[in-house]
């Protein structure tokens, strides 16, 4: 396997102080059950990827919304006293669009925070779901400083993106899902940003799968992370920032990467875009940058499974215009 070698993981005093496990992951599976779709898992026998051996790709872009977001949206919001003001956040834009659709459906009012560099097909899939969206800032920490000033004004619900035990918990569905219709797989790829989809995934497989943190180059939030000991802030930019650009990945899932993440892999841009062509070319499949970033490891041989692997990718998210997506 290429990528960066991480440290060894800690003692198991250090795993004691995970708050996400098996547990919480079903019941919150049980608690956005009707909320959210069981998305499909696919295999490829890896000739049309370009590939040598077989993938099995769960598709989380035909998730509510265009993400996997909503799962740890709707188990935020089904988990707590909503008060009048209702929910707010800050978000890249998939987790605003998935707040905003969760607060919709379940008569709550929402106000999402976004940067001033969210691409235009987010701000307006938030806009369409009827919440208020304020933008500005240059990134998202800069919309979550903003964001955290209104709370406190209105005593709104704050619905973190990442930094959260419900809504880790409920991206641990994905997890949960991927090794019902996948019992097979001994090597899983996932993007991240702040963390929150890997931390949930890494805290279902809680070590009977290796997980893969695969990030692009431009924000390697985690992978510094891991090679610091502490998550740290980092300096964000490139193709998928608007989806992984956190600048530090969050302090609820670093004992669970460090626990049960095993490897990192980092990306080009390139590579990204190699991929979301791929995806659309051979499968008919638009991915957003940040939901082709996990794939991209596999294509660009920067992840190499060792004999035996079953190996299964995450496609996390389809929120692009799909007119980007084109030849070189």
């Amino acid at each position: 396997m290429l990528g960066v070698i991480l440290p060894a993981r800690p003692p198991h005093a250090s795993v004691r102080r995970i708050m996400i496990d098996c547990s919480t992951i079903e019941a919150a599976a049980a608690r956005i059950a009707s909320h959210v779709r069981h998305t499909p898992v696919i295999e490829i026998d890896g000739g049309s990827l370009s590939l040598n051996y077989p993938v099995k790709l769960k598709l989380e872009l035909l998730q509510h919304t265009g993400s996997f977001k909503p799962r740890g949206a709707f188990n935020r919001l089904l988990s707590a006293a909503i008060p009048d003001a209702g929910v707010i956040t800050a978000s890249g834009g998939n987790h605003g669009a998935a707040v905003a659709y969760a607060a919709r459906s379940l008569g709550i009012k929402a106000e999402i925070f976004v940067p001033a560099s969210t691409p235009a097909t987010k701000v307006n899939r938030i806009a369409l779901y009827g919440a208020r969206v304020i933008q500005g800032g240059d990134a998202y920490a800069d919309a979550l400083a903003a964001s955290r000033l209104r709370q406190a004004e209105t005593g709104a619900l704050e619905v973190h993106a990442y930094d959260h035990e419900d809504v880790i918990a409920g991206q641990g569905t994905v997890g949960r899902e991927f090794q019902q219709d996948a019992p097979e797989l001994t090597h899983i790829l996932v993007a991240t940003g702040g963390g929150g989809l890997i931390g949930g995934i890494a805290a279902w497989y809680a070590g009977s799968a290796e997980i893969i943190n695969v990030e692009p180059e431009g924000c390697p939030t985690l992978t510094t992370a891991m090679l610091v000991g502490r998550p740290i802030e980092c300096p964000v930019s490139g193709l998928a920032a608007d989806a992984l650009g956190a600048r530090q990945v969050g302090a609820l899932m670093f004992p669970i990467a460090q626990a049960f993440v095993t490897a990192a892999i980092l990306v080009t841009d390139e590579q990204i875009a190699a991929t979301q062509r791929l995806l659309w070319e051979q499968m008919r499949l638009i991915a957003e940058p940040g939901g082709a970033t996990a794939l991209a490891a596999a294509i660009s041989g920067r992840f190499v499974p060792p004999p035996g692997a079953r190996v299964g990718v995450v496609v996390c998210g389809g929120n692009t215009d799909p007119g980007k997506i084109a030849a070189p």
